[in-house]
């Protein structure tokens, strides 16, 4: 994937994207699936420092019973391609959204 591809991090597709300028950046929102989220114009890795992210759909969780975890909305995170290989090869694979326990911690 270059770094010219826009792709919706939840559905995957390219052809449904609308963007709005928002300060520094645009905000871009699928309209087949309904996910917004904020796009730098120059994201950087916090761990490498590198530009080569990529976009991916993490789980907002909230413990609804006990320690019972329930999904309660999906936020769009940028992973770096270097240092977030693992994590980024199985949500291509899956194309379901990450879980905070499947990222790595900063």
């Amino acid at each position: 994937m270059s770094d010219a591809e826009l792709i919706c991090p939840v559905c995957g597709l390219d052809d449904h994207l609308q963007g709005t300028p928002e300060g520094d950046g645009i905000r871009i929102r699928c309209e087949h699936c309904d996910v917004d989220w904020f796009r730098d114009p120059a994201p950087k890795c916090d761990r490498c420092g590198g530009d080569d992210l990529e976009g991916a759909a993490k789980a907002i969780v909230e413990k609804s019973r006990g320690t019972q975890l329930s999904i309660v909305g999906i936020e769009v995170i940028q992973l770096c391609r270097q240092c977030d290989h693992d994590a980024l090869v199985a949500y291509r694979i899956h194309r379901t959204a990450l879980m905070p326990s499947e990222l790595p911690t900063t």
